[in-house]
């Protein structure tokens, strides 16, 4: 799918991403705004820190976090669209030497790669559960001693089941997917030697946030037929429309869960000083 087609529902920033909203009837472009930023506070970010956003799409976290926090952002991506058009933001925005937006595999990043924080946020999705311990282990590598993690990504029901609606989604819009329940992801967290500080589940706001997609995408119809066709235009329709529905009642659909953030060697005490205490909660 083209930048074109995806700019007609995303917000500016374009964040591909559930956003996170204060108001039951806030707007999507204040909610990704205070998305963004929510990764940001939990990552504690700090002036001069270095952040790796893996699977960054178009670098709206780590343009943000070099805007707003001051840090020095890498962000990869395995779409050479996104990593174009991420680029030309940064240098309108003057931010080159601040932050940085490649097209390229995380697993390609030189063997000695050592960030202060790491992010991804709707990459475990795509990760494939088989490959977690590899992946895992390779996020825990490249992260800095008292250094913070952030897993953000879209889980299924412990009784969860395959259905012909998820066979739908992952042949036209996920090829690929493979999502995995909360405690089979904490599990492979845990086993590559991570401490979980905080789980949060943001399933209502990905509700909201798909219906407003839906809005957004149905006011803009015409132009998304002319870049996409009608059979694909019809197919996200559908799959937005579904997606809020079922994040709404609780389906057995996939949960959203920014979850897991944990930290490396040396991470809970600065943890504790940071914050006083170290959070390990969950909340619907």
């Amino acid at each position: 799918m083209s930048n074109d087609f995806y700019a007609l529902f995303l917000d500016p920033l374009m964040l591909y991403t559930c956003a996170y909203y204060r108001e039951p009837d806030g707007k999507l472009e204040q909610a990704q705004e205070d998305k963004v930023d929510l990764v940001c506070r939990k990552l504690r970010l700090k002036p001069d820190e270095t952040l790796l956003d893996i699977g960054c799409g178009w670098g709206g976290l780590s343009i943000w976090a070099a805007q707003h926090y001051g840090v020095i952002a890498h962000g990869v991506t395995l779409s050479r669209a996104q990593a174009d058009w991420a680029s030309a933001r940064i240098k309108r925005e003057g931010l080159e030497g601040r932050c940085l937006v490649e097209y390229r595999d995380h697993r390609d990043l030189p063997a000695d790669a050592r960030y202060d924080k790491i992010a991804a946020i709707g990459v475990i999705e795509h990760v494939g559960v088989p490959n977690y311990p590899a992946f895992f282990g390779r996020v825990r590598e490249m992260l800095n001693d008292g250094g913070l993690y952030l897993n953000h990504g879209i889980h299924h029901e412990f009784h969860w089941k395959r259905t012909s609606q998820t066979d739908f989604l992952y042949e036209h819009v996920f090829p690929n997917g493979d999502l995995s329940g909360v405690s089979e992801t904490m599990t492979e967290i845990e086993r590559a030697g991570w401490e979980v500080l905080d789980v949060e589940n943001l399933r209502l706001h990905y509700a909201r946030t798909c219906r407003q997609w839906v809005e957004r995408l149905q006011a803009r119809a015409d132009e998304a037929r002319a870049i996409v066709g009608e059979r694909t235009y019809r197919t996200w329709l559908l799959y937005l429309a579904c997606s809020s529905m079922a994040f709404s009642r609780r389906l057995d659909r996939p949960l959203p869960v920014p979850a897991p953030q944990a930290v490396g060697p040396g991470g809970l005490d600065r943890a504790r000083d940071a914050r006083g205490s170290v959070r390990l909660s969950a909340r619907a």
